[in-house]
């Protein structure tokens, strides 16, 4: 039961499940940031509204009222660190740690022996007569 439950844990697919997910969320996290600090002030540019944040673009539309909005690209940049940082931290700590695993497991494995040709078959079965011949040495 418990080689089982090894071998699955250690087929990869769960791995490659567990990284893909987490890189999913902190990939989300950046999507998220991106959207807020860049399409959420241009969105408040053309509908009108106040956004605060840290670049301020002039804006030549006083029809609306509105004569900057600011680009907030710092909680960007955060999340966009905290995405690298998390893909690394996982290849370091999980993908690394779980290649090196299953390359120690493939190569406990013993290839098969192969098996002989026709020919080698062939000149096994010719020796062995050769030897069971009285008068030769072979």
């Amino acid at each position: 039961m418990l080689r089982g439950f090894r071998d699955f844990i250690l087929r990869g697919n769960v791995v490659d499940l567990a990284v893909g997910v987490v890189i999913g969320a902190a990939f989300g996290g950046v999507v998220t940031a991106f959207t807020k600090a860049f399409l959420d002030p241009l969105v408040k540019l053309v509908t009108g509204g106040a956004v605060a944040g840290a670049i301020t673009l002039r804006a030549a539309n006083p029809a609306q009222g509105i004569d900057a909005i600011v680009l907030d690209y710092g909680s960007f940049i955060t999340a966009l660190i905290n995405f690298v940082l998390t893909a690394l931290v996982l290849y370091l700590f999980v993908v690394t740690p779980m290649n090196t695993l299953m390359a120690r497991f493939k190569r406990e494995e013993k290839p098969a022996v192969a098996e002989p040709s026709n020919e080698e078959k062939l000149l096994a079965e010719i020796r062995d007569e050769l030897r069971r011949r009285p008068g030769t040495s072979v």
